[in-house]
């Protein structure tokens, strides 16, 4: 069976994450803190694995990776305002916990990484199409972290480790 391992699960895209995973029969863990409440624990499918912990403490999220095809990491402090609220809670978990985790996914044999950046990370351009190619020119602390952390994957990525970096943009909607 496939397995997906989730960090920030419990939030706002990953609660929807983990329905669609489900529905197409993936054994999915989550891992998150659950600061602003678990809205997953009603789920009652024997594919769903929940762990409250945080990516700061690598000994639990090594442990809990263990076995997982795909990590998916969407745990931060989101936007901006949050960021300011408190830059060094946010440093450690939007960067400074980012290469730890990287290394713990290879080290379990985890074969994909999938990383939820921003497209923040490009900054205010006055070009018309922005695409990958674009240089990042981050703005503010939350942006330049999160572009801070696509090399770092890379360094580690390799034919057994894949990395993959997506950079969405506001997303807003709807999510339980």
């Amino acid at each position: 069976m496939r397995s997906v391992f989730i960090t920030g699960g419990g939030g706002y895209c990953g609660t929807r994450l983990v329905h669609e995973l489900l529905k197409k029969k993936y054994k999915v863990t989550v891992y998150d803190t659950f600061f602003y409440g678990n809205f997953l624990k009603d789920i009652k499918n024997r594919n769903l694995k929940i762990i409250k912990g945080d990516i700061r403490n690598i000994k639990l999220l090594t442990k809990s990776c263990e076995k997982h095809e795909f990590f998916i990491h969407l745990a931060c402090i989101s936007n901006d305002v949050s960021f300011e609220l408190n830059k060094q809670l946010s440093k450690s978990i939007n960067f400074s916990a980012f290469e730890p985790m990287v290394k713990a996914a290879k080290k379990n044999g985890v074969k994909r990484f999938i990383y939820a950046s921003t497209s923040s990370v490009y900054g205010l351009s006055k070009k018309k199409k922005v695409t990958e190619n674009h240089p990042l020119i981050p703005i503010t602390l939350y942006n330049k972290y999160k572009a801070d952390c696509e090399p770092i994957l890379f360094k580690y990525t390799d034919d057994r480790f894949t990395g993959v970096i997506f950079r969405p943009a506001t997303v807003c909607g709807y999510s339980p």
